[in-house]
């Protein structure tokens, strides 16, 4: 989230694309009725289906799912046309004006520089035009016919409202007036908060999803400002902080890159990684990038990480490919390239698509490690359940370790929200049984692995052996230890750059914050982001104080939020280039001429003038960018692309299927479905009753949604003679499954390109462990399809085929 939960309050309009907010997340969904209630706010809701969320809007339209690009650019092209931009700061604080390369073009569905053998681009006319003085070029009047801005405009131009009702099965009066309520918010009074969550990362082109929409809120003016924003509703609680803290197989803590195996030593790694600024006087904050390595190589290894030695930089492992994410590990696994596997908290046989290849790769292991605090199918995937896990038990070799851990509430520490904010909490209850702590555990299995390698040496043991493991019980670090060490220390006295006399952090101390982190050695960081969050003024996490000065929800005092506490991230752009708030009666941030002042912690230099220094200090340009050249795999703009299995072609490229350059494995081209065999888009979802995979081994939970169903249309239904609380049989070209159908007017048919769409929904919350009925979910029905940018499986885009059926076990 760019903002926070508590901020939802101040919005004017409540977009909700990509999610179901009040049923997916009830209790922040408290923020939208709170706007609704005290402001006055609107809510919309553009959905497949008509959800709880929808129930309680102002307006509900209608979306084939995976088509949200399609619709959105409709908005920008909407707006465009009817003078609804918020031009102050458009031109100020966006790439608008900036000039592209000329080899730069777009037509029939594809950028310049794809090769279709490859199904990559080549990106190298993505880009600025660069002036004799190093910077790049600009137009400041928008006039100049590859300026950003004219580039833009004649790239959304084709998404009308008769293409967006063609694409989307939206109603084009639908369209009309979600486009309408929106372009309204391009005044500076007025703001929109656009809420999204897993309806959008789980597309093949999740990345563009939220490009769009984050593009329509800049042109909007809508980014930085009280009310605004781009607020992704993250899942646990604590699925934030798994992000932040580099548990993705292609990142270090704090979104710092691994490095990959062109990248030979640390300078080499590092020359990529300069961020000269693109514009006269621009922050371009990663140049600081070095002190956030260094720091994190000290952090991690101690001193073994030094100058001569490129600060360990030999110790971290290299990519040969772009990341080892879930879907890669498992193909892997499905070849027999794989001996172990570690699952921790994660339950991949529900989770991961295509159940039936999971469930191969798991049978392929050697070994398998589970740690989670409640029975997972994924530890009992050798059982056979008969039609809900129909295995051969004999034929799986499999060793299957279970390591019972515990839960939150029986342990103390740390977990970040959506907001980024980093709330401490207290043990609430003793372990039961057998189950330790995962921080336990974990040192268990590091300590002896260590004690193998010194028994035992090996090809390169220097990485393990001289891992920092400096805890007061080595078996059990401490979660206060962790913290402190997350934030970072001294290992040198840090003295003043302008008075060296002067000593700002004594060696041993705890820095303030990720400001002071050196680059020669002298600082030690785990995460640089969560900085600042446990210093020498002690536990930040722990505070709970509730004062909020004008009733903003920013509540600086309450816990710590990364970075440096700030709770809206670009606040600086809330004000115009005076530095005047757009909206006086929604002031986060002021110059009062010679620093910035104001509700929030300002996310850029406090000294920094408004005219001189843009609001958007991580990128290199100073402003945000509605191109984003080279920087995403599958374009500069988004544009509409279908899902890889979809019910109609691209209307833009016939030929084209799916992401062009979506990662897919070879081995499962065989397994896409077509429209002719499955002529069904499918989707799934979750259930307020159920939290995920958890609440089905509590009773009451299993009670209030009993039994796995599926949901379809009156209009399906008597399509193919299914009467409600019948059952059904749904399947895919990689499983089948067998649910109660849920016969509603939720689902309504979509008529798109001429063709009648019908969509199945379907929960996934139901397995064959736990109180619950058994069931299936939709993974058993999904292809193994990821994100072009950063791998997340497709889940919310499939075709099926549906008829009536009898129960499981009974015969037909």
């Amino acid at each position: 989230m760019t903002n926070a939960w508590t901020d939802i309050k101040n919005t004017d309009l409540v977009v909700v694309m990509g999610g179901n907010a009040a049923e997916a997340h009830p209790c922040g969904f408290k923020w939208v009725t709170e706007a609704k209630a005290q402001r006055g706010a609107k809510l919309i809701v553009v959905d497949p289906r008509y959800t709880r969320t929808a129930s309680v809007a102002d307006f509900y339209a209608p979306i084939r799912q995976g088509t949200d690009i399609a619709f959105l650019l409709g908005v920008i092209n909407y707006c465009i046309k009817n003078d609804k931009v918020q031009w102050e700061y458009t031109k100020a604080f966006t790439n608008a004006s900036y000039i592209v390369k000329d080899g730069y073009a777009y037509s029939d569905g594809l950028f310049t520089g794809y090769d279709e053998e490859k199904r990559d681009y080549d990106r190298s006319s993505w880009d600025y035009v660069m002036g004799e003085d190093g910077f790049a070029v600009t137009d400041p009047t928008l006039q100049h016919p590859r300026c950003v801005w004219n580039l833009l405009k004649e790239h959304v131009s084709a998404y009308t409202p008769e293409m967006v009702e063609r694409i989307c099965g939206t109603p084009r009066d639908k369209f009309l007036r979600v486009a309408q309520m929106i372009s309204e918010c391009s005044s500076p009074t007025k703001t929109m908060t656009s809420m999204y969550a897993l309806g959008w990362t789980q597309h093949s082109h999740g990345a563009q999803n939220i490009r769009a929409m984050a593009m329509l809120q800049l042109i909007l003016g809508n980014i930085g400002v009280r009310g605004g924003g781009m607020n992704a509703l993250r899942g646990h609680s604590n699925i934030q902080g798994l992000t932040d803290l580099g548990l993705m197989s292609h990142l270090l803590t704090g979104y710092l890159n691994m490095p990959t195996e062109k990248e030979t030593d640390f300078e080499t790694y590092m020359s990529s990684r300069q961020f000269r600024p693109l514009r006269p006087g621009q922050t371009s904050y990663w140049q600081n990038y070095r002190k956030f390595m260094v720091s994190f190589q000290k952090s991690m290894w101690g001193d073994a990480a030094r100058a001569d030695n490129g600060w360990a930089y030999d110790y971290l492992p290299k990519l040969d490919v772009p990341a080892y994410d879930v879907l890669r590990v498992f193909e892997l696994m499905n070849s027999g390239r794989v001996n172990g596997y570690i699952c921790q908290g994660f339950n991949p046989v529900l989770a991961f698509p295509n159940r039936g290849k999971v469930t191969s790769a798991l049978s392929k292991l050697k070994f398998l490690i589970t740690m989670d605090p409640l029975e997972t199918e994924t530890a009992r995937f050798w059982e056979n359940h008969g039609e809900y896990n129909d295995i051969a038990t004999r034929s799986i070799n499999t060793e299957v370790f279970q390591l019972p851990t515990t839960c939150f509430a029986e342990e103390e520490g740390s977990l970040t929200n959506s907001g980024r904010w980093l709330q401490w909490h207290w043990q609430g209850g003793s372990p039961p049984g057998e189950a330790k702590h995962d921080t336990w555990i974990m040192a268990q299995i590091f300590l002896r692995i260590r004690e193998l390698y010194r028994k035992e040496g090996g090809p390169f043991p220097d990485p393990i052996l001289n891992l920092s493991w400096n805890y007061h019980d080595p078996n059990e670090p401490e979660p206060e230890e962790l913290a402190k060490e997350i934030n970072g220390r001294a290992l040198t006295d840090l003295r003043d750059p302008a008075d060296p006399n002067r000593v700002l952090v004594p060696a041993g101390k705890l820095v303030t914050n990720f400001s002071q982190l050196r680059d020669d050695g002298s600082t030690a960081c785990g995460c640089w982001i969560y900085s600042g969050c446990f210093n020498e003024a002690g536990n930040n996490m722990a505070r709970r104080d509730n004062h909020d000065p004008d009733d903003t929800g920013a509540y600086l005092g309450w816990t710590f939020a990364w970075p440096l506490n700030r709770r809206t991230l670009y606040n600086r752009a809330s004000a115009d280039l005076q530095g005047k708030p757009w909206d006086p009666s929604r002031k986060l941030l002021e110059w009062d001429g010679t620093k910035w002042t104001g509700y929030d912690v300002p996310d850029i230099a406090p000294n920094a003038r408004p005219d001189q220094v843009m609001p958007f200090i991580m990128n290199q340009e100073g402003v945000s960018r509605l191109f984003s050249r080279g920087l995403m795999r599958d374009g500069p703009f988004p544009s509409h692309m279908e899902p890889f299995e979809s019910p109609v072609a691209n209307v833009f490229n016939p030929r084209m299927r799916g992401n062009p350059v979506a990662r897919i494995f070879q081995s499962d081209v065989a397994q896409f479905g077509t429209s002719d065999e499955f002529p069904f888009a499918a989707t799934s979802y979750r259930l307020t009753e159920h939290f995920h995979y958890w609440t089905k081994h509590n009773r009451v939970n299993a009670a209030l949604q009993p039994e796995f169903f599926v949901e379809i249309s009156e209009e399906l239904a008597a399509l193919r003679g299914v009467v409600n609380g019948g059952w059904v049989r749904v399947w895919s070209k990689r499983g089948s499954v067998k649910a109660k159908a849920v016969v509603t007017k939720r689902i309504r048919p979509l008529t798109c390109d001429g063709k009648v769409v019908h969509v199945v929904g379907i929960p996934l919350h139901w397995g064959f462990v736990g109180a619950a009925k058994k069931g299936f979910g939709p993974n058993s029905l999904s292809p193994f399809v990821g994100e072009a940018n950063i791998e997340t499986p497709s889940y919310k885009a499939f075709l099926v085929n549906l008829e009536p059926t009898t129960a499981p076990g009974v015969q037909s």
